[in-house]
């Protein structure tokens, strides 16, 4: 279930959650094995993934005084992320390879729209004139908010956007999970209440079956 205007790639593949979801373990697990297969992959993350990116994400997690406002959030996020996707993204599947992404456009549905309130219509207008592609697979790595926020409690102090109440995680929840019933297609939503390494493998198996018909 594809807007007009946007066209999906393939070999694009992006993992969703909220806080605490185990992404940088499953992204690890599925390089390794298109690895294997001998394909080219490229590992990268938003917001970021370029140098010019990677800047805008420290104006969007770092600052503290004067932060962004929601409008701001927004249009710094798609501002990244049209670098990202014209610097990085572009190239590698112009390339041949396979692009394995931390986060894509799902999350500004979710933390920008769902979270802070801003009108859909306005972030897929920004999808598609600065974006243009939806990736063809997106692991939707769903956990309950509680169990999620006590995970990342353990990764050092948190980012501006961590540091948001339970509710507006209520709300990137309830969005990622509206938007992957919408499009089955797309989304393969995985428990990670579960272990790590059963994330993982869920994970894989997902990648696998994809990848039988989109060698």
């Amino acid at each position: 279930m594809n807007d007009v205007g946007l066209t999906s790639a393939s070999h694009l593949i992006s993992l969703e959650g909220g806080e605490g979801a185990g992404k940088s373990t499953v992204l690890a697990a599925l390089a390794s094995v298109l690895n294997e297969t001998g394909v080219s992959v490229v590992c990268t993350r938003e917001p970021g993934g370029s140098p010019l990116a990677e800047d805008i994400r420290q104006l969007l997690l770092n600052r503290t005084e004067d932060g962004p406002t929601a409008d701001t959030e927004l249009l710094l996020m798609f501002a990244s992320r049209a670098q990202h996707v014209q610097r990085v993204i572009a190239p590698a599947l112009a390339a041949g390879a396979w692009v394995l992404s931390d986060r894509f456009t799902d999350a500004s549905y979710a933390y920008q729209g769902a979270a802070r309130g801003i009108d859909t219509d306005i972030i897929a207008q920004l999808e598609r004139r600065f974006v243009g592609i939806v990736p063809g697979l997106t692991l939707l790595l769903d956990v309950p908010v509680d169990v999620g926020r006590a995970r990342a409690s353990g990764r050092g102090a948190p980012d501006r956007i961590e540091r948001e109440k339970d509710i507006f995680f209520e709300h990137v929840r309830a969005a990622y999970r509206t938007r992957a019933e919408a499009d089955p297609q797309r989304f393969r939503v995985i428990d990670a209440t579960q272990s790590p390494g059963d994330v993982a493998d869920e994970a894989v198996r997902h990648l696998r079956a994809y990848m039988k018909d989109h060698a």
